[in-house]
């Protein structure tokens, strides 16, 4: 698909969703505001329907109000499950907070990210007819994932240069701005998509990266043992045996299993200051969990 056609069939998937929102203060700021950058860009290319559609906002109000209006409607449709409250932290940060439970699900979605149980899409038309199209159904602290593939990332937000700082493989940097109705395909980005390259570029988050190269992999990506050694290079200045370094960096990897164990760990911290899981421990837990 050229960038044209990508430009229409982008533009048609977040008009549907617009017109299902019924706040019109926010309908505008999605407009005004929303981003689409990764997988669905990639998807698209290849003429392959996308899983699904990440969008980003370009400020941290807009970010903060589309995931306060997304809240507002888990917390009405789902009162005998967890509340949820979107935060903006001192580091500028939106978040959904979640207590007790770190996510929320409609059903008995696990958010797992796993690369040999690839999630399965929605129907391109929608849900059955008894359920609300462009709904949350699945609420974690980085992200709120409605039905009909949109995906809102809290995490980040800012220009499109400023949001892919955060990501790691060159061919995930192509982008499409609603407001501008313009699709940005940067040509080693376009080269790495034909030749099914995994090319490190560098992240704030090296471990979700590496846990991430799995899904490419499975799906016929290949990657060179340089770009690992890049990887493990930028992880080996972290010390994930710090909990909150190791929730940090696995930011992305909105998965059950790892959220099960951060909230183990930290439940170990309450009850003792002191405690520093160490590998032996680590690898008990994983073990348990995976």
């Amino acid at each position: 698909m050229n960038s044209k056609n990508m430009g229409k069939s982008l533009k048609a998937t977040l008009d549907r969703w617009v017109k299902n929102i019924d706040d019109a203060a926010v309908a505008k700021i999605v407009q005004q505001n929303a981003i689409v950058t990764g997988g669905a860009l990639v998807s698209l290319l290849n003429g392959e329907p996308p899983n699904d559609y990440d969008v980003y906002f370009k400020t941290q109000e807009s970010c903060a109000a589309v995931a306060r209006y997304y809240a507002g409607w888990w917390n009405k449709e789902h009162p005998d499950k967890n509340h949820v409250e979107i935060r903006v932290g001192e580091n500028g940060q939106v978040a959904a907070f979640i207590r007790s439970a770190g996510v929320v699900a409609e059903d008995n979605e696990s958010g797992i990210d796993d690369a040999t149980e690839p999630s399965q899409p929605e129907k391109a038309d929608g849900d059955v007819e008894d359920k609300k199209k462009y709904r949350p159904r699945y609420i974690s602290t980085n992200a709120i994932t409605l039905s009909d593939r949109i995906q809102i990332v809290l995490r980040f937000y800012g220009s499109v240069e400023e949001i892919h700082q955060n990501y790691d493989f060159i061919h995930c940097t192509c982008s499409y701005d609603y407001a501008e109705n313009k699709v940005n395909l940067p040509a080693r980005a376009l080269e790495a998509i034909i030749n099914k390259e995994l090319y490190y570029v560098g992240s704030k988050y090296p471990l979700c990266s590496i846990i991430r190269s799995r899904k490419f992999i499975t799906r016929g990506w290949t990657i060179n043992a340089g770009q690992y050694l890049k990887m493990c290079l930028q992880l080996n200045d972290l010390n994930l045996h710090d909990i909150e370094t190791l929730k940090d960096q696995l930011t992305g990897v909105d998965s059950a299993y790892f959220s099960a164990a951060i909230g183990w760990m930290e439940e170990r911290k309450k009850e003792n200051p002191d405690f520093v899981p160490d590998n032996s421990y680590l690898f008990e837990i994983i073990n348990r969990i995976f």
